[in-house]
């Protein structure tokens, strides 16, 4: 769920701006997963452009406070959302720890790094939600300590239904700075697209594991 539509547009729009998410209707890209995508998104590009990392960092954790108060610690999910969880929490004087698709096979074993207590309220940051799956596996790791998760802030999401699903499942709320639909509101906008582009887009986003440029 999106919060503020003006901070969707503004995000998207940035994103836009430094590459991040990138749009090529005519050149596809091939995800991990196998499909053909005609945009591909990889937010931590923005680390890069302190003024934007920072609007970002301002606006996540500003949404933080919004709708969860002060938790007692705020986590990022490793890799993608690293850099970004530890600014909001800077920004908002509160630990940090991240945690790790799964636990180090060496050491100490871990797969929450940094120091939680059990019962403490924590916030999740992810940079970018897909099916939420590896997301969701984070949430996983922080309850099995018995870790309060209050909910999780994004930068963008897709807005894939099984996503919904999975966030609904795992009984988790999610919400997100932008979205796919405020993204393609945005690049119709400013002319970022043309419209014919704009209905491979729209179809794409229709049936996206079927779908091909052909």
């Amino acid at each position: 769920m999106v919060l503020d539509k003006n901070t969707a547009k503004k995000t998207a729009e940035l994103l836009l701006q430094i590459n991040a998410i990138k749009l090529k209707p005519e050149n596809p890209f091939t995800w991990a997963s196998g499909w053909k995508s005609p945009i591909y998104c990889d937010n931590r590009v923005l680390l890069s452009y302190p003024i934007i990392r920072n609007y970002i960092r301002d606006e996540m954790a500003k949404q933080v406070e919004q709708l969860y108060g002060k938790p007692d610690c705020i986590v990022g999910v490793a890799t993608g959302a690293i850099g970004i969880g530890a600014l909001v929490a800077d920004k908002l004087n509160l630990p940090f720890v991240y945690v790790r698709p799964e636990p180090k096979s060496h050491g100490r074993q871990n797969q929450i790094e940094g120091h939680l207590e059990a019962h403490q309220t924590v916030v999740v940051i992810e940079d970018l939600i897909s099916t939420g799956k590896s997301s969701l596996n984070a949430v996983d790791a922080l309850r099995a300590i018995d870790a309060n998760v209050k909910g999780m802030l994004a930068i963008f999401t897709y807005g894939f239904e099984t996503a919904a699903n999975n966030f609904k499942e795992k009984n988790t709320e999610l919400h997100t700075l932008s979205s796919y639909e405020y993204l393609i509101e945005q690049a119709s906008d400013t002319g970022y697209v043309k419209e014919e582009q704009l209905i491979t887009l729209m179809e794409w986003r229709k049936d996206p594991s079927k779908w091909t440029n052909k």
